[in-house]
């Protein structure tokens, strides 16, 4: 297969996974809003076990080729380049939740203040990246072995999930799936290249998967409410462990496959801009859902739901695209040179797009 492929498939597993973000957050937020649940419940149940692993996963994918820098170079490109993006758009959302929806301005700046320590709403992603880009770091410089870090890393995801601190409890639940990313990148590529030239084995693969997956979310039973989901054995420790892995190397196979028949343009159209959609689809994903709250034309949650999931995904994209070509507010998607440890050593018009979360 060619490079051009290659990357292809990544990019369509990064906009597979920010559309399955953007559905989840837009149908548990109409669920809440409306006291009942509808079809895309289903759907948010059914991908539980493997999102925001295979997010993750993405994310460490590429890491093995920057983690030899200097911290400087490194801690530039990895680390501050998310807390940028991470503080810039939590302002923006903050001010738009308190400010403008609540007219809640002190509740803005204590928002702010709380931010810096405890990741703000949906932006948690982001804000952990920066933790676990370093954190690896700091393991590879110590040359801790692979198979001791994802040991670990894998017995901390089994434990009860820590209340105290939502810091902890991310890093507990996802490092397993980033680090594994990172660490066995070259088997996770090696596997996408066999599916790549044994489509109807791959095909059988993914059926075969896809089938596990279902009946350990839905069996015995899956606990789902308007605002939020629980799946059945699927939530076990182990068996959540176990599935998060298949599914987000399921998700990886079937976008390289996609991209084997030449499918896979329009996901990593997406993919390419995925931070992009993540840090700004909240904004229309509220003004929409309340919008058709206030219109009362549809009442079917489920369909509700779906449109809310698509004109988030196509506002933030929208948006997006205009800066690009008029120029003005390149800053919400390019960090500035301000914002950089090394000014100059990337390229100013290398946006967000580029950029996370599998680079």
């Amino acid at each position: 297969m060619t490079n051009t492929k290659r990357l292809d498939w990544v990019d369509a597993a990064k906009g597979i996974s920010i559309l399955l973000v953007v559905m989840l957050h837009s149908t548990l937020g109409v669920g809440a809003d409306a006291g009942q649940i509808g079809f895309m419940h289903y759907a948010v149940a059914y991908s539980a076990p493997f999102r925001m692993p295979e997010f993750f996963l993405i994310s460490g994918l590429f890491l093995s080729y920057v983690i030899a820098r200097s911290w400087g170079r490194y801690a530039d490109r990895r680390v501050v380049h998310y807390l940028y993006f991470y503080a810039l758009w939590a302002l923006i959302q903050m001010f738009f939740k308190t400010v403008i929806a609540s007219g809640d301005i002190a509740g803005f700046f204590s928002g702010i203040f709380f931010a810096l320590f405890e990741p703000y709403s949906v932006l948690w992603f982001i804000y952990m990246l920066a933790f676990f880009s370093a954190a690896t770091k700091w393991l590879y410089n110590n040359h801790v072995p692979h198979w001791l870090v994802l040991a670990v890393a894998a017995v901390l995801q089994m434990l009860p999930t820590p209340n105290d601190s939502a810091v902890i409890a991310y890093f507990a639940e996802y490092y397993v799936f980033f680090y594994a990313g990172y660490a066995l990148a070259p088997q996770i590529f090696k596997l996408t290249g066999w599916a790549q030239n044994h489509a109807l084995l791959a095909t059988l693969g993914l059926v075969a998967w896809a089938g596990i997956n279902f009946g350990l979310v839905f069996w015995p039973t899956a606990d789902i409410q308007p605002d939020h989901v629980t799946p059945g054995f699927a939530s076990w420790p182990g068996i959540h462990l176990i599935l998060a892995f298949m599914g987000a190397t399921a998700i990886c196979v079937f976008a390289a496959l996609l991209a084997r028949f030449n499918l896979a343009k329009p996901l990593a159209w997406v993919g390419e801009r995925s931070l992009a959609v993540y840090v700004a689809f909240v904004i229309p994903m509220a003004i929409v859902r309340t919008i058709l709250f206030k219109i009362g034309v549809i009442n079917d949650v489920g369909a509700i739901s779906l449109l809310v999931i698509i004109a988030a995904a196509t506002s933030s994209l929208i948006v997006y695209e205009i800066i690009q070509k008029i120029g003005f507010g390149k800053f919400l998607y390019t960090r500035p040179e301000w914002a950089k440890l090394e000014a100059g050593r990337e390229k100013p018009d290398q946006a967000i797009k580029n950029s996370a979360p599998a680079e």
